[in-house]
């Protein structure tokens, strides 16, 4: 009979930051690359060793050891060492689906430059896998991918080798590490090992393994060292084992050798994998630590919705493309975005970096849109021979004609804006503030002296009908005026509304009405509470605790313009101040939460933002926002370039204890950007800025978005949905006072309800919530509104032309996704990508655009267009290599 061979795969699985800090890491990094090395050196025997898919450990280890960069490039070249294609192992549940490709677009380049990046889209350790990884892979040239969380064990039908497929059609060729990436961490020949450990599992592997004799054992751990005795233990397990062939090796080897008969698996699994039954999925780790998903969520929107598109634009106009910058800031982002950072389930100290981190990045980022908005505008300053002008920015590759908000300073309290026609552009006055002057020192030939400074003031305005140009630029010109067009008012009315929608407020409740459909909500928002006995991993409910709903609603303010309407509320709860007084019924602590609604002209949302000021320990906050769908069976939320349905009850929650899950399956998901049911011609969605999980209740009918969890503990044991140990280091009790949340925060998203689902309409109106805008005015009174305009800056562009496009799309059905420059190069990508059922083609438009060409997401194998356009199929997605007018790009 022929031997089952056992691959054992030496590997270190390394964490970034955990419970320890990045410079721990990197510390234990050096010296143990140091030792891997000299003992893979010393011992041709040993075939090779996987560092984790990660290329970050290059850069950090280069920068203690640039002495050793050749003889480490060398050791790659050989295939002893692997890294690549990731940059960190990102959480593709937790970030943008740019994001995402980023990492693996600077992890498989810098590992290329090293000699090879590993042709495995390895994922051994995070919480979940976003449904588009298949197609992101062969778009890096990747042919597997080995994985261990998220496969229900049916799903496998006897073979742990399986087709892994996107739902745009691609596919990939997959393997699942069902024992996890560490089975083989203490390999010996000892034949009580052997006997108690290491057989049964090959056996369960064998049986697991139908179609195959090929069996694949991790061997390895997180931030392990070199075992350097795995060559001699293989040779004596070879000798003692009559069953089993064992061979040192790595992962594409075991590939290759397992897919070299690719006919005998025929197995296909779909999309998405979030199965907790194996191993732990975390569901309910996407609200912990809301800031930092919040400030993640701000950074990837400065980085990839308006200084990307701003510096390209700004490239092709002769300014210098910021990519030194933008490596900067994308490789922090990439530290923030591995599974344990952006899960937020770490040391206090830890997430306090990564917390940091983001808000470096933001600065740097408002940094670079600062410099480039002020020389931009000063160019066409200088073209139209005015001063006192406002440019504003429009980053989607389709004409913008809406409103559009803006703050404007100006010496005058009465003003008003001139479009490029010269025609007043009516606008309502949000907000307006006086701002004192203040001093002025002036040198003179008696001294320094005091002056007085004229004060001004600061103005928030919403502009009506402005027309602005595809992914591009128009100025408006700013002089004084006799009163200003409409100032937003207070009044006593209990209703707010638009051309759209109408809100009102009725004994304690929000109504909201649309008007074009007809569809009326009652009670449309309300708050819940319940005790969270869980930890910085997982959500969990306290036995006998029952939810705090929040009673009738205070309304503060409304207040009303021409183009919108807001009106101002607070809720009020009363909790116990933390466990030990949830568990004795008490309630002794206020918990306010402040809620403003928006309508503005246009919007066939209500835009929401709360305000909590939280100072209870232990507890779930969640906002219920009732739908129009009746026992709805599905939700739908946005994942990669489409929209993924899940069910409301999941099949596998009923028996899950008896069935030996890892975790309970509870039907409580990620989202990107929106989420939502339809049903019988009705829809509603939320759009979200930064809220990561929600849950629809099937009896209510309501949407269920988690505000945020406090916890105070990294790990626990014996959780209501997560029975034995505590996740990751569960023989120290780690407190995390900081994940109590005692904090101001707060959270923006919109409510949308309409009529039958339509895939391109809700990416629109996401967007449109979204924004995709700046702007910038030239003026001298104020220097503090934007950091850098205090500074002399260089203006290497002399002149521009008022109004200005880069490129236009002509397919309203495909979705802008990114502009950027190439990565190697001085052409710009531009990514769409089509949510719907149905092929898409477009054309792309612009005065300076000289020639495209279709590249994958590694921005290579270009493919030459045809004349008729370019084709999106079914919810895919495609990557443009614009070449632009020669002389303009540096």
């Amino acid at each position: 009979m022929k031997k089952k061979k056992v691959y054992v795969v030496p590997h270190s699985h390394w964490d970034r930051e955990w419970y320890f800090t990045i410079e721990d890491s990197n510390l234990l990094l050096v010296e143990n690359m140091d030792r891997l090395m000299d003992v893979l050196e010393q011992d041709e025997e040993y075939k090779g060793y996987i560092f984790d898919a990660q290329s970050s450990i290059l850069d950090e280890y280069l920068k203690i050891r640039p002495e050793e960069k050749e003889r480490l490039s060398r050791l790659i070249t050989d295939k002893r060492i692997f890294v690549g294609p990731w940059y960190t192992q990102a959480d593709s549940l937790l970030i943008h689906k740019e994001s995402l490709i980023r990492n693996l677009l600077y992890g498989t380049r810098i590992a290329e430059k090293m000699g090879h990046s590993m042709n495995v889209g390895y994922l051994p350790d995070i919480f979940g896998q976003n449904q588009y990884l298949p197609s992101i892979f062969k778009q890096f040239d990747i042919d597997y991918s080995i994985l261990q969380r998220g496969v229900y064990t049916d799903q496998l039908k006897g073979n742990l080798n399986f087709h892994w497929s996107s739902p745009d059609g691609e596919s990939i060729k997959a393997n699942n590490i069902y024992f996890g990436y560490g089975p083989g961490k203490f390999l010996s020949d000892d034949e009580d090992y052997q006997k108690e450990r290491l057989l049964p599992i090959l056996d369960r592997l064998s049986k697991m393994n139908q179609d195959s004799d090929a069996l694949l054992l991790p061997a390895g751990g997180d931030q392990v060292l070199v075992r350097e005795h795995f060559p001699k233990t293989v040779k004596a397990l070879n000798e003692q084992d009559g069953v089993y062939e064992y061979v040192l090796s790595d992962y594409e080897t075991f590939m290759q050798d397992a897919w070299e008969e690719e006919s005998r698996f025929t197995n296909r699994i779909d999309g998405e994998l979030i199965a907790s039954q194996k191993s732990r999925i975390h569901n309910t780790i996407r609200s912990q630590r809301y800031d930092i998903k919040k400030l993640n969520d701000d950074a990837e929107d400065k980085l990839i919705h308006q200084l990307e598109p701003l510096a390209s634009l700004a490239s092709v106009l002769g300014f210098r493309y910021p990519q030194a910058w933008m490596d900067e800031m994308w490789k922090m982002m990439f530290d923030v975005h591995a599974h344990d950072s952006i899960g937020g389930c770490n040391s206090d100290d830890t997430n306090q970096q990564i917390v940091n981190r983001l808000k470096k990045v933001i600065r740097m980022a408002d940094g670079c849109l600062n410099l480039l908005k002020k020389q931009i505008t000063e160019a066409v300053s200088k073209r139209i021979g005015k001063d006192s002008i406002y440019v504003a920015f429009h980053f989607l590759p389709e004409p913008y004609q809406g409103q559009h908000t803006a703050i404007l300073f100006t010496k005058e309290k009465e003003f008003m804006v001139l479009d490029e026609t010269g025609h007043s552009v009516s606008f309502d006055l949000l907000k307006q503030d006086y701002i004192s002057g203040g001093k002025t020192i002036v040198v003179t030939a008696e001294g320094e002296k005091e002056v007085e400074a004229p004060g001004y003031y600061r103005n928030e305005v919403l502009l009506h009908d402005v027309s602005l140009p595809a992914m591009g630029y128009s100025a408006f010109e700013i002089q004084r005026a006799e009163e200003n067009s409409s100032l937003i008012a207070s009044t006593k009315d209990q209703t707010i509304e638009n051309d759209i929608l109408q809100v009102t407020v009725e004994n304690g409740t929000v109504n909201v009405l649309n008007k074009k459909t007809g569809q009326h909500l009652s009670d449309m928002i309300r708050f819940e509470d319940t005790a969270d006995a869980g930890d910085s991993y997982d959500y969990s409910p306290l036995e006998g605790d029952a939810p705090i709903y929040s009673g009738e609603l205070e309304l503060v303010s409304v207040k009303k313009g021409a183009r919108s309407e807001e009106m101002e509320m607070a809720h009020k709860l009363l909790l116990p101040a933390g466990m030990e007084e949830r568990k004795q019924r008490k309630m002794t602590e206020p918990l306010l939460i402040s809620t403003r609604l928006s309508l503005v002209e246009g919007e066939p949302f209500v835009r929401i933002t709360h305000h909590i000021d939280n100072s209870v320990c232990d507890h779930r906050v969640r906002v219920l926002l009732k739908t129009p769908v009746e026992q709805p069976e599905v939700s739908f939320a946005d994942q990669g370039f489409g929209l993924i349905e899940r069910p409301t009850i999941n099949p596998y929650f009923e028996n899950w204890r008896e069935n030996g899950f890892a975790e309970a399956p509870v039907p409580i998901y990620p989202l990107e950007n929106l989420a939502g049911t339809t049903k019988g011609g009705h829809t509603a969605a939320i759009f979200s800025k930064g809220i990561k999980e929600y849950q629809l209740l099937k009896e209510s009918g309501e949407l269920a978005l988690t505000l945020y969890r406090s916890v105070g503990l990294l790990g626990r044991d014996h959780l209501a949905w997560r029975p034995g140990r505590a996740s990751g280091i569960n023989n120290k009790v780690v407190l995390t006072p900081d994940a109590q949340m005692k904090e101001n925060m707060q959270f923006d998203y919109a409510y949308y309800v309409s009529g039958p689902l339509q895939e391109t309409e809700l990416f629109q109106r996401a967007d449109q919530f979204r924004g995709h805008q700046a702007g910038y005015q030239k003026q001298s009174l104020n220097t503090f509104e934007e950091r850098l305009d205090r500074f002399e800056i260089p203006y290497p562009v002399n002149e521009l032309p008022q109004r200005f496009s880069l490129v236009e799309n002509s397919n309203p059905h495909v979705h802008f996704s990114a502009l950027k420059k190439a990565h190697d190069g001085r052409s710009l990508i531009l990514r769409l990508f089509n949510p719907t059922h149905q092929p898409q083609t477009f054309t792309l438009t612009g005065e300076e655009l000289k020639d495209c060409s279709i590249v994958q997401l590694n921005e290579k194998h270009p493919m030459e267009l045809q004349d008729q356009g370019m084709v999106i199929q079914p919810l895919g997605y495609v990557s443009v290599k614009m070449e632009m007018q020669g002389g303009h790009s540096k």
